[in-house]
């Protein structure tokens, strides 16, 4: 038998060679990972020199959520540009360029699309326009902000965020413009309701107008008033004998999340809450008197024209008359390739914005129809009372909000706001004719005319995007307003006892009850014991619905049995309205809609509505079939919604990858639940605010405070945010974990 000397063989030249080129590579790794991950991390303790006017400081707790005070607002208004560029930099420059249309630049012909869109919106344009409108205060906040992120920038130069070294490329400096976009952004994501008008016209051109009018109400009739998920209930609800004020806007999902939470002192300015990385100020939380959050309001703020216009010249007709349409052309840069050239025409209604099967389009919308250009955020944080609170909000331009109110003194208020239009001679719910004059904004609804409400006698306000306008309103109302369900389900948990305390609105947040889910499954039921079918699946999946009690659970089978259901009982009445083109329609009020169907039953819809379900229950089981198999009570809700959080960059890297990113994870809840969540979206921040002792407050967002992946605060409020709990909202009591000083220049 042959032996090795085991000595010799560990001690061979290329054994040393082979152990000294791993050794060389580990350290070429490690000063990589330093170099460029670790080292951008921000300066969180000892001291800096900056241009402010006093000294300040920024106070980091446990969630890495900045502190700042201030000798100015408009120190404390630099810092948090300055905070905020250290944290999420790389997010703004990101929003700011998708946008603009200028991601393409960075990122390449991948992102081509994107930028084409944002181009044909004129976002940057608008921006432009809107930065000569400005008064003199917003442009005084903009400045400041973008100053502090400046500071950051000049001074971090080859130290910036991981993402910009992966990219090879240097952010510009900020300017009040980007701050703009970063608000046009969010108006997009708020108010981009125009695909709606489109996919009811291709319905109406195939189907039964009066079906499909059925199909696409108005109103439900069922809304809670006055009126995402915010509520307040008096002292007469609580423990404390003071208001409490809970919100939780529901967002798509990202990773860093879309919320940055700061606190800003200085003087007459105390207050905590989120704030828009991009974007100064508090945009909802609290001050030392008052407290507010907000939900999507839904109001229509887009109408699509119709236009005859020649393509080539930009002519176009337009109230009898020719007119010619002005050429905008732009070059959209791509990395790597040269820069693409686009070109639209924009006639007075806006933009020609899409063609759909041969037909031109433009598009309004009341972003690009401000006029001057105010910022109320600012004195909104500083507002001490109900008056000085709608005097700042009458300035707020958009996107449309439900703004909901709770302050020391006991009160609790409600207002809409937002530009919204006018409209005459129209619903603005299908594409108008562009040639005529039969669909006009008015100007917009005045302040004062928009639903409002202070201290109602029930002690309770509850938003949660339903309809808020009552039924008699003297103005056109159109919108993407949700259904009732997740209202009534807020304003039946409230009232189910008193001596509320804080803690206890988390367990009204995370609530995922289906009144309407739920309603489906009894009806289903009933009809199959009716009407049984031979589909042994079917009928394990009706015996699953029967027993269930509406909860929107992972790990059960019932919540996807029945929302598999939904599915199908949509395109069965969008069938029966519009033969071919039920594809098309994905009304935010169909679930009404279905349940209004099958409570009246009315004829010339199905021949038989039991034998609707029973089919549809079949169908529904053989879409689940093929994505979790033929064992119904084995199937799992949660991993059907599962969420996974991908980094938009860093998530697509090799192996590295994954640490970057969240999930997949298995989800719970349903959009017609309370915890409103879908594979789209979800509850982006909760928030629960103490007006007795506002030390009591609770806040956690999705993920964490910093987009850097290395940081300890990159995704440490992910497991408190999955699993309903949160973290104290630090305000008088703060508990330092890191204090930056900075001095002035």
């Amino acid at each position: 038998m042959v032996r090795y000397n085991r000595s010799l063989l560990f001690n061979t030249p290329l054994l040393r060679a082979i152990n000294l080129s791993i050794a060389v590579l580990l350290v070429a790794l490690v000063g990589a990972v330093y170099w460029f991950a670790w080292r951008p991390l921000p300066q969180t303790s000892g001291q800096i020199a900056a241009p402010i006017t006093a000294r300040a400081s920024v106070v980091r707790d446990v969630l890495g959520v900045p502190h700042i005070s201030a000798g100015s607002w408009e120190d404390a208004i630099f810092l948090q540009g300055y905070v905020t560029a250290q944290d999420r930099m790389w997010q703004m420059d990101g929003m700011r360029r998708l946008a603009a249309g200028e991601l393409a630049e960075v990122v390449g012909a991948s992102a081509l699309d994107q930028d084409r869109e944002s181009r044909r919106l004129r976002l940057e344009r608008i921006a432009e326009v809107q930065a000569k409108n400005l008064t003199p205060e917003a442009k005084t906040i903009f400045a400041a902000y973008a100053r502090g992120v400046n500071y950051y920038l000049e001074t971090h130069r080859g130290q910036l965020p991981l993402e910009f070294t992966l990219l090879n490329y240097h952010p510009r400096p900020w300017r009040i413009e980007d701050t703009l976009l970063a608000a046009l952004q969010m108006y997009r994501m708020l108010t981009t309701s125009w695909p709606e008008e489109i996919r009811k016209l291709h319905m109406l051109e195939k189907g039964d107008r009066q079906k499909v009018e059925f199909l696409y109400p108005a109103r439900t009739g069922t809304e809670v008033a006055p009126g995402s998920n915010a509520w307040a209930v008096s002292g007469a609800h609580t423990a404390s004998g003071k208001p409490i004020l809970a919100g939780d806007p529901h967002l798509e999902w990202s990773i860093p999340s879309p919320w940055y939470m700061v606190h800003l002192k200085s003087g007459d300015l105390d207050v905590t809450g989120e704030s828009l990385p991009g974007i100064p100020a508090v945009i909802l939380g609290h001050n030392r008197r008052i407290a507010w959050s907000v939900t999507n309001l839904e109001f229509d703020v887009q109408d699509l024209y119709k236009e005859q216009i020649d393509a080539k010249t930009g002519r176009y007709q337009a109230n009898g008359q020719l007119r010619q349409a002005v050429l905008e052309r732009d070059w959209i840069g791509v990395k790597g390739q040269k820069p693409v050239q686009t070109d639209a025409w924009l006639t007075e209604h806006g933009p020609v914005f899409l063609n759909d099967e041969g037909q031109n389009y433009s598009l309004r919308w009341t972003a690009a129809e401000m006029g001057k250009v105010e910022f109320p955020f600012l004195a909104l944080d500083r507002a001490e009372n109900w008056d000085e609170f709608n005097q700042a909000l009458r300035r707020y331009s958009g996107p449309g909000q439900n703004f909901v109110y709770a302050d020391v003194d006991g009160n609790i208020g409600y207002h809409a706001s937002g530009v919204l239009p006018n409209r005459q001679g129209c619903r603005g719910d299908v594409p108008a004719d562009g040639s005529t004059n039969t669909c006009t904004w008015s100007g917009f609804i005045p302040y004062d005319d928009l639903p409002q409400v202070f201290n109602p006698e029930s002690g309770m306000i509850v938003s949660a995007n339903q309809n808020p306008f009552p039924e008699n309103y003297p103005y056109v109302v159109n919108g993407g307003f949700a259904p009732p369900y997740r209202a009534s389900e807020i304003r039946t948990l409230l009232s189910q006892h008193e001596k509320w305390k804080p803690e206890d609105m988390l367990g009204v947040q995370k609530d995922v009850y289906s009144s309407y889910l739920h309603f489906l499954a009894h009806q289903t039921v009933q009809a199959w014991d009716k009407h049984p079918g031979s589909n042994p699946q079917a009928r394990e999946a009706a015996e699953t619905l029967r027993n269930w009690n509406g909860q929107m659970e992972k790990k059960i089978a019932a919540p996807m049995v029945a929302t598999l259901l939904d599915t199908e009982l949509r395109q069965a009445a969008a069938r029966a309205a519009a033969p071919g083109a039920e594809s098309e329609y994905a009304a935010r009020l169909a679930p009404v809609v279905i349940e209004r169907l099958l409570r009246e039953r009315p004829p010339g819809w199905f021949r038989d509505y039991d034998e609707l379900l029973v089919t549809s229950l079949a169908a529904a089981v053989s879409a689940g079939e093929k994505m979790q198999g033929s064992k119904v009570a084995a199937w799992d809700y949660g991993q059907w919604i599962e969420l996974r959080l991908a980094h938009p960059i860093g998530g697509a890297l090799p192996v590295i990858g994954r640490y970057f990113n969240i999930g997949p994870v298995p989800m719970s809840g349903s959009s017609t639940s309370i915890k409103q969540t879908t594979q789209r979206l979800g509850p982006s921040l909760r928030m629960v605010i103490d007006l007795s002792n506002l030390d009591q407050s609770q806040a956690n967002i999705t993920t964490g405070e910093s987009g850097h992946v290395l940081s300890r605060h990159y995704k440490d409020q992910w497991s408190a945010y999955y699993g309903g709990t949160s973290f104290p909202m630090q305000f008088d009591k703060v508990d330092a974990k890191d204090t930056l000083v900075v001095n002035p220049l």
